[in-house]
């Protein structure tokens, strides 16, 4: 192993730059406009606020009526799905649950990346 060393002032110079560029790159993201259509949202929010059971959850991926994604056990579906199982009133919801699906997801990704930005 080789240790290189260096002054501290060099340091904090790297650790900044690093810095404004992780701060750029964050709020590259979030200035991109995402279509809501495309976000991931996972089986607690769908639940939560669409005011479903997780059972009720369940049986639409079992009867394959509902598309989704598992990652290491835990299920994701796509915004444009939930939106077409209420067109298809398959799940009894109204507008004001998927738009608060919608934005509390959105706190939910800001509240994670404040958490990566302390670590």
């Amino acid at each position: 192993m080789e240790i290189i060393t260096f002054e501290s002032k060099a340091y904090k110079e790297l650790d900044n730059k690093i810095t404004a560029i992780a701060d750029y790159i964050f709020n590259y993201t979030e200035a991109e406009s995402t279509n809501e259509d495309e976000i991931w949202v996972d089986s607690y929010e769908v639940c939560t606020f669409l005011k479903i059971s997780e059972k009720t959850l369940q049986r639409l991926r079992v009867a394959g009526t509902i598309a989704y994604s598992n990652i290491r056990g835990r299920y994701f579906y796509k915004i444009s799905e939930v939106k077409r199982m209420l067109e298809e009133r398959l799940i009894k919801s109204n507008k004001e649950n998927i738009n608060d699906l919608i934005n509390n997801h959105q706190l939910y990704v800001k509240e994670r990346k404040n958490i990566r930005k302390d670590k």
